[in-house]
């Protein structure tokens, strides 16, 4: 079993095509999948799907682009909002400068508030990080200092530096179609040499297809081509990179519920 711990299903990309893109899901051994928020007033069209569909589950949160449009949404808030049964965690928030479509101050602002509302609730946070390692790092670090929080660096592309920060303050790493293209071969370095029990694999649907479905939409059940990838970096099967990314999953998102062992 696979997981795609992050995808954005209420994209229009996929139209009125959840049906099939579920379906094909489950058929590739896709377990679960989260479909993650980037604006907290949109969040009933999340809630829609995932109550449409049983093992679709859903963040919420303001992506780093929205962060002006969403500056002053609360901790209190989230927290609310994340009592839903469906709600597994917050974000996608944090911190985006290579387009800046949220000023950095808002941008700071909101992934505090998503930090403490992790804190507050044990949930985990997904964290959207671009361009920014040295400020994600420092506010990482301060927030900890407050308390610990559970969180995964989503669709990582950063330095050595951030990820290994992250590992030490005891947060995941998280790896989407990238870590598949010919010029990731640094980030392919990273993902070899991170702990077993902090990896895990996404697709950002409807976004970066893994290069065998390149230039194509992308779906959950390509999931798999990034296991592939990620087994092959560290010299491990395929069976063995899905155990061990399926228990990293449900070991952060624990709200979701595991399937049952079979007797």
């Amino acid at each position: 079993m696979l997981v795609d711990s992050h995808s954005h299903l209420d994209f229009p990309d996929f139209g009125d095509d959840l049906d099939g893109i579920v379906a094909r899901a489950a058929s590739a051994g896709v377990g679960r999948i989260v479909t993650i928020s980037t604006r907290v007033r949109r969040l009933s069209a999340l809630l829609a799907i995932a109550e449409r569909f049983p093992d679709v589950y859903c963040s919420v949160g303001t992506h780093p682009h929205q962060a002006d449009e969403e500056d002053g949404i609360s901790a209190s808030e989230l927290i609310a909002l994340a009592r839903h049964p469906k709600v597994v965690a917050f974000g996608e928030a944090g911190l985006d400068y290579f387009y800046q479509h949220g000023s950095r101050e808002a941008q700071a602002r909101g992934f505090r508030t998503h930090i403490a509302a992790a804190r507050a609730t044990g949930l985990p946070l997904v964290i959207h990080t671009r361009e920014a390692d040295d400020d994600c790092g420092r506010i990482l670090e301060d927030e900890m200092t407050k308390g610990s929080f559970r969180a995964v660096l989503h669709c990582y592309t950063g330095g050595r530096d951030l990820a290994m920060k992250a590992i030490s303050l005891g947060l995941s790493i998280s790896f989407t179609g990238i870590l598949t293209f010919k010029k990731s071969q640094a980030l392919r370095d990273l993902a070899a040499e991170l702990p077993a029990d902090r990896i895990m694999v996404e697709t950002d649907a409807p976004y970066l297809a893994p290069g065998k479905f390149r230039g194509k939409r992308n779906e959950p059940s390509y999931v798999v081509e990034i296991a592939k990838v990620l087994a092959e970096t560290r010299g491990v099967s395929l069976v063995e990179i899905s155990r061990q990314t399926t228990e990293n999953f449900f070991r952060l998102f624990s709200k979701v519920p595991a399937p049952k062992a079979e007797a």
